[in-house]
């Protein structure tokens, strides 16, 4: 994770930026949601390691697109807007001082378009992430599943329309998706639809921390309600100022070790 010490729109990249770019980020503010969200990853026994802010990158807060980590194998992406590409190196510097390997592709790609469900790599193809990837992760993982799952240019990531809850259940909103796409998952998943204003919101894009808890932004009250029926413990935390930037709790955290592979 990283502290959003130097969040700011400067650069509008994504259609919730347009929206905010007038009112911008209070800065004070979303430190204080982010480290709210800290303490409750560490009450849960989550370790976090904050990587070091740059004053240059206003955008760093949003870790999860800079790489993705599958069988114990980290792969750094290649980001496409310039404004976030000196965070690859700010990344590869951390890893080094940890004595952490890493693999860097060819072809751009950003961890909110990846999600991995088992043996299933998911690359949702977008803005942000190219087709051609698709073929490099089918190299890097001949044992998995990995499947192109096109969505709208017009959103963001792939987990700002499509996120697992379990090996079950998964959030979504349908009108980032064709017809195919949604058979496809429909097949796979119970999913619980997301509504229009709620995606907005950033209600497809909780963290799953395991067992069954999910944290959720408590504005997102319909896409809560949906979960909690499904059974699913909503831990309800702020995190408005952080997404007027375009991502919420996935996108603040990329996980570097963990037991599910989810």
């Amino acid at each position: 994770m990283c502290t959003p010490t130097y969040m700011q729109i400067e650069e509008v990249i994504n259609e919730i930026q347009k929206h905010y770019v007038e009112v911008n980020i209070d800065i004070d503010r979303s430190v204080s949601q982010f480290n709210t969200v800290v303490e409750f990853l560490t009450q849960r026994g989550i370790r976090v390691e904050l990587i070091p802010e740059d004053p240059l990158l206003p955008e760093q807060v949003f870790t999860r697109d800079i790489g993705v980590v599958i069988d114990n194998q980290l792969v750094r992406a290649a980001l496409r807007c310039s404004i976030r590409q000196t965070e690859e190196q700010v990344f590869q510097d951390w890893l080094h001082r940890n004595r952490i390997q890493s693999v860097r592709t060819l072809n751009f790609f950003e961890g909110g378009d990846i999600v991995i469900d088992r043996n299933t790599i998911w690359v949702g193809v977008g803005n942000r992430t190219s087709l051609e990837v698709v073929e490099e992760f089918r190299k890097l993982f001949p044992h998995r599943e990995v499947i192109a799952l096109p969505f709208q240019e017009i959103y963001l990531h792939l987990d700002c329309v499509f996120n697992l809850l379990s090996p079950d259940e998964a959030l979504i909103f349908k009108d980032a998706f064709d017809a195919e796409s949604l058979r496809l998952l429909e097949k796979r998943y119970r999913l619980i639809e997301v509504p229009e204003e709620e995606q907005f919101t950033l209600a497809t894009n909780v963290l799953s921390v395991g067992a069954g808890h999910v944290i959720s932004l408590p504005h997102n009250r319909v896409t809560n309600q949906a979960m909690r029926q499904a059974g699913l413990i909503v831990h309800e935390i702020d995190l408005s100022e952080i997404i007027k930037s375009g991502g919420s709790f996935r996108c603040i955290t990329l996980p570097l070790q963990r037991q599910d592979q989810n």
